[in-house]
């Protein structure tokens, strides 16, 4: 290991304290829509060195209901719920609050606040990051969920809708004040899709801001990436999106648990394929993977030509069939995957 994967090693392994409750480790798998699935999160697990998982955004109207882990977004498995925080959205203060309660009774380590997710599809509904146009109300949300259960509750948000960095500090304020125990801040603004680069200092900002917990978030792609957002923001942890999509054993190799060679690519993707299989069935598991395909495609010089593949095939066994022969030709890796040139 070089100086910087020993630092690195270091402090990401140093023990945080949230809500009363101690984690391992300080890199975190931060929450995607479809992405952060059982599956995924079964297999980071399997490889070890993340210090908390997310799952992707659940609807609060449909999980107040506590229909069980059948809905979507809503699944878990039992082993991962000690490490599992679930994240919900919405833009009612009470219903928040009721599908908070259910996660809780769920034995969830906690719940996180979706007040990041600037998809149309989400905003149009007046919720995600939609709700930090409205900082009382968002407040309020938080107030509400705070009072309604007691495990660890985060809050994910991103700047506001304007590039300001006092308007993000005096949100992150509000949200402490009302009872958050963690904050997960991505830098940017919420018109933005990733055309600029995410404003780092303005985590630093937040940090000194607040008293509790910060983890960092955005562009963070190797480790060198994870090493400078600790250390020029001060941030208390690391929050990884698409690479963690991209490499599922990053947090292995970034805590310094294990390393990887070449074969890790096929057997993850493999192996991933077979736990998509299991928990949603052939017909999901293609979709699931074909969106995941994306960013592990990012990983090679001709990765486009493996996306595409993955696109065509039209069955589990046709799926792998495909990855043993793409891998058959000995794909050259990139040094970082270039996520720009597939989405």
């Amino acid at each position: 290991m070089n100086e910087t994967a020993i630092e690195l090693a270091r402090r990401l392994n140093q023990p945080l304290n949230i809500g009363g409750k101690q984690l391992a480790g300080r890199l975190f798998l931060a929450p995607m829509a479809k992405l952060s699935n059982p599956a995924l999160r079964g297999l980071i697990l399997s490889y070890g060195g993340c210090g908390l998982l997310f799952s992707g955004m659940c609807s609060a109207r449909s999980v107040r209901h506590g229909a069980g882990n059948n809905i979507h977004g809503f699944m878990w498995t039992p082993e991962e719920l000690e490490f599992l925080v679930c994240q919900i959205f919405g833009n009612d203060p009470r219903m928040m609050a009721e599908a908070a309660v259910q996660v809780e009774a769920r034995g969830f380590f906690g719940v996180d606040i979706n007040f990041g997710c600037s998809a149309k599809v989400i905003c149009r509904q007046q919720c995600g990051a939609e709700v930090l146009k409205d900082p009382v109300l968002a407040e309020s949300i938080v107030r509400a969920v705070r009072k309604a259960v007691r495990i660890p509750l985060f809050v994910k948000f991103r700047t506001g809708w304007k590039d300001d960095s006092e308007y993000a500090v005096s949100l992150a304020r509000r949200f402490e004040d009302a009872g958050a125990d963690a904050l997960t801040f991505h830098p940017r603004t919420a018109p933005d899709r990733r055309t600029r680069p995410p404003r780092w200092e303005h985590i630093a900002r937040v940090k000194q801001a607040v008293s509790i917990p910060v983890s960092g978030n955005g562009d963070v792609f190797s480790p060198e990436d994870c090493l400078r957002m600790l250390t020029q923001t001060g941030c208390d942890a690391v929050s990884l999106g698409r690479i963690a999509a991209a490499k599922p054993w990053i947090f292995a190799q970034w805590t310094g648990l294990r390393d990887f060679g070449p074969e890790i690519y096929l057997q993850c993707a493999c192996r991933l394929l077979e736990r998509l299989a299991h928990h949603f069935g052939p017909d999901t598991a293609l979709r699931r993977f074909h969106k995941f395909s994306g960013y592990f495609s990012a990983n090679f010089t001709y990765g486009h030509h493996l996306h595409a593949l993955m696109s065509r095939c039209r069955s589990v066994a046709e799926t792998e069939q495909a990855l043993n022969d793409f891998f058959k030709t000995g794909p050259e890796i990139v040094s970082a995957p270039c996520f720009s040139r597939l989405f």
